[in-house]
């Protein structure tokens, strides 16, 4: 029998970028696929593995370059990873790199782009639900999806620490989540449309221009703000998942990483919910 063809790498290596020029910052999310083609046969048709390189080695290798390259645009970024495997693995003979960019939009506050809050490019779903009785209806309306993070001004720490506890605490991380709100109305406004997005930029509003002690810290204060603006509503409720950044450790490679690359993870993740009503 005769291998035919053959090519191996490491797929959906997600990885987030953030260039810091100063007090603004930009945000860079990739999930890349790197394939090589080269002198592997052995592997396939002698059990001989002493010519391959690892898939671990290559989602490092990715890794690395990401921080030594934090501002590439995805094209570049591609062809820095193709030319590092190339350059360290004379084995290599080909190197296919693939890159799909989650897409992060900056935020207006004001009509002014924020420095460090983001949201997801094609963003949210708004929904309306109506409970009706022969007695009257019940009105309301929200927001399914809708993601956005800011990339500093967020803190974890002070909590219960007990033997299980591991995670470290920090006055310095990325907070961002995948929000599910919705708010009852206990009289129409003069515009459901004008009021939903006055409702949306205020959480916004103050997510991105406020210190977070916490994702609970930050949802009651939007809330808040939210109810006041609006007089129209009776209560709001947020769930909000985590949606977690883990700093890379890229200490073995000589690198520092000062809050610049990280591995985005959905699962497991928090999830914070509250109403808040008048």
């Amino acid at each position: 029998m005769t291998l035919v063809s053959k090519t191996y790498g490491k797929a959906r290596v997600r990885v987030l970028r953030l260039k810091k020029d100063g007090p603004r910052h930009e945000v860079r999310e990739l999930t890349v696929q790197a394939m090589m083609t080269g002198d592997f046969a052995g592997a396939f048709v002698a059990a001989d593995n002493s010519k391959m390189v690892s898939t671990d080695t290559v989602k490092n290798v990715i890794n690395v370059v990401a921080r030594e390259h934090l501002g590439l645009d995805t094209e570049l970024f591609c062809c820095a990873v193709a030319d590092k495997l190339l350059a360290c693995y004379p084995q290599v003979e080909t190197v296919t790199v693939t890159a799909h960019e989650t897409k992060w939009d900056r935020l207006s506050v004001g009509g002014t782009p924020h420095d460090h809050a983001f949201l997801l490019d094609g963003n949210g779903k708004p929904f309306a639900r109506v409970v009706a009785s022969r007695e009257g209806k019940e009105i309301t309306s929200g927001l399914s999806g809708f993601t956005f993070m800011k990339t500093t001004a967020s803190a974890w720490d002070n909590y219960a620490l007990d033997p299980y506890t591991t995670i470290k605490e920090t006055r310095d991380r990325i907070c961002a989540t995948s929000m599910e709100a919705s708010w009852r109305w206990s009289a129409a406004p003069a515009d459901y449309k004008g009021a939903n997005a006055t409702i949306l930029t205020t959480l916004l509003d103050v997510f991105a221009s406020t210190f977070s002690e916490s994702v609970q810290d930050s949802l009651y204060r939007m809330g808040t703000a939210a109810l006041a603006k609006v007089p129209e509503l009776i209560d709001i409720s947020m769930a909000c998942p985590n949606k977690h950044y883990l700093l890379m450790n890229l200490e073995p490679f000589g690198l520092d990483n000062d809050n610049l690359v990280f591995l985005p993870t959905d699962e497991p993740h928090g999830q914070i919910e509250c109403t808040v009503g008048r």
